[in-house]
C-alpha cells in the first residue's frame, strides 16, 4: 500500500499522515515508549500463475494462436508465454492487420515480428502450408528447391 505524502511533524519527528501523529501522541501521552518507523521487515509478494490453452496445437508441434482483437491484455501474456516457453513454436494469424490502438502506427504483424513471432494475416482463418507441413516435408520442399 502507498504511503501518504501528507506528512505531519510533531515533537521533531515527521509522520506520514496525520493519524500516525495522533497515535504517537496518544502513546506519548499514555507515556509508551516506542520508536517510529526504526526496522524494516520483508515480504514476498506471492507470484501470480497463470495458465495458456494454445488455440491450436499441429502435428509438428507448432503452437497456432487465432486473434481477432489483439488487445494489451492479449499482447502481455503471449509475450510471457513465449519468453517462459523458448522452446515452443509458437505462431499468430491475425484475422486483420489493425493498428494497436487508435494513435499507433504499429500493426499487429508489426509488434509480433518485433517479439520474434511468426505470425501471418488471413480474414478467413488461412494457415500457411509450411506451418503444418512437417518438419521432413518442409526439409524434402526445400531441398528440391535448391
Amino acid at each position: 500500500m502507498a504511503r501518504s505524502r501528507w506528512k505531519t511533524e510533531q515533537d521533531g519527528v515527521t509522520f506520514r499522515s496525520k493519524f500516525e501523529a495522533k497515535v504517537a501522541k496518544h502513546l506519548k501521552d499514555k507515556k509508551v515508549k516506542f520508536d517510529y518507523e526504526s526496522e524494516v521487515l520483508s515480504y514476498t509478494i506471492p507470484e501470480s500463475k497463470h495458465r495458456y490453452t494454445p488455440d491450436f496445437t499441429l502435428p509438428n508441434g507448432v503452437v497456432v494462436e487465432a486473434k481477432g482483437r489483439f488487445t494489451p491484455a492479449d499482447r502481455k501474456k503471449m509475450s510471457l508465454v513465449k519468453e517462459q516457453n523458448p522452446d515452443r513454436d509458437i505462431r499468430l494469424i491475425f484475422m486483420v492487420d489493425n493498428t494497436l490502438t487508435k494513435t499507433s502506427k504499429t500493426k499487429y504483424s508489426d509488434w509480433a515480428t518485433k517479439r520474434g513471432f511468426i505470425c501471418h494475416v488471413s480474414r478467413v482463418g488461412e494457415i500457411p502450408k509450411e506451418w503444418y507441413e512437417s518438419k521432413q516435408e518442409a526439409r524434402t520442399k526445400k531441398n528440391k528447391e535448391n
